[in-house]
């Protein structure tokens, strides 16, 4: 991970509505910055303004006040060439298996690089690499109705629709939304490998055990605006974060809480899964 700055978000506001009986203020003076290389993970509940946070990243939303800045373009300039930004950062909406529509899953995943103006064979080689990238054999995949797939790898052809575009960060709303355990397990091996090639992720989960298992830093915003900003220990351990934005703590610690509670002396301040059975094994050999 670098320590250069990708993005930086800086007295960022943006209200709904304005000046109309509506007026919602979805965001307020939000300011962070996100590291190349990073697993961010932005958590909150409905309506707190995660979705619209990370729509201001890659352009769906310009910002009303405050400024956002990706890999040195300020998103507040006018001029800004959208396309440039979007082949930067790339957005996955919550369940984007429902926007497949061409007939071959090759079709479908070239499409934001053929829209992009990407020549032909500079298309073929990034719709491969990113099937490729998500774990499919090209060649037994390309020509296969994307409905065909089962709903896991109909998501990773989505997910590879928008990888396809090379950005430098991908951002997921909720991916994991409806998958069964394997199919999760699966999705986040992918998403850990892409980091591993240098992708920044960004993922928008209200699953704790997800953010918990593979963020570097967690964002948590309340009523439009940050609450806390740290490693995914600082966040859980802050009783007065979990408290006031009302979060679950991830089934690991529940679960060691729960041996504390019932008089075994352990350690409960671990989050991930392998942290926690190392934990629990050294109480038992104890």
């Amino acid at each position: 991970m670098s320590e250069e700055k990708f993005i930086i978000v800086d007295s960022l506001s943006y209200i709904y509505s304005k000046d109309t009986p509506y007026e919602t203020q979805a965001l307020k003076n939000i300011s962070f910055d996100i590291k190349k290389g990073e697993i961010i993970g932005i958590i909150g509940h409905t309506g707190c303004g995660k979705s619209t946070l990370v729509q201001h990243l890659n352009g769906l939303i310009r910002p009303m006040s405050g400024k956002v800045f990706v890999d040195g373009l300020d998103l507040s300039d006018k001029s800004l060439n959208l396309k440039k930004l979007r082949c930067k950062v790339g957005l996955v909406f919550q369940y984007p298996e429902y926007q497949l529509f061409e007939e071959t899953v090759f079709d479908d995943v070239a499409f934001g690089p053929r829209k992009a103006g990407f020549r032909e064979e500079d298309t073929l080689n990034s719709v491969k690499e990113s099937l490729v990238l998500l774990g499919f054999n090209f060649e037994q995949v390309k020509n296969r109705s994307p409905f065909s797939l089962s709903g896991g790898e109909m998501r990773r052809v989505a997910i590879a629709g928008v990888l396809a575009m090379k950005p430098n960060v991908l951002i997921l709303d909720e991916p994991t939304a409806g998958l069964d355990p394997n199919t999760k397990e699966i999705l986040i091996s992918k998403l850990l490998y892409l980091n591993r090639h240098g992708i920044t992720i960004i993922l928008v989960s209200h699953s704790m055990d997800d953010v918990a298992e593979i963020a570097d830093r967690l964002l948590v915003l309340h009523e439009g605006e940050v609450l806390a900003f740290g490693r995914p220990k600082e966040v859980f351990s802050d009783s007065s974060v979990l408290a006031l934005s009302d979060l679950m703590l991830p089934q690991c610690t529940k679960l060691l809480i729960c041996l504390k509670e019932n008089g075994i002396d352990i350690n409960t301040n671990f989050f991930k899964v392998d942290e926690t059975a190392d934990e629990i094994a050294r109480v038992i050999k104890k």
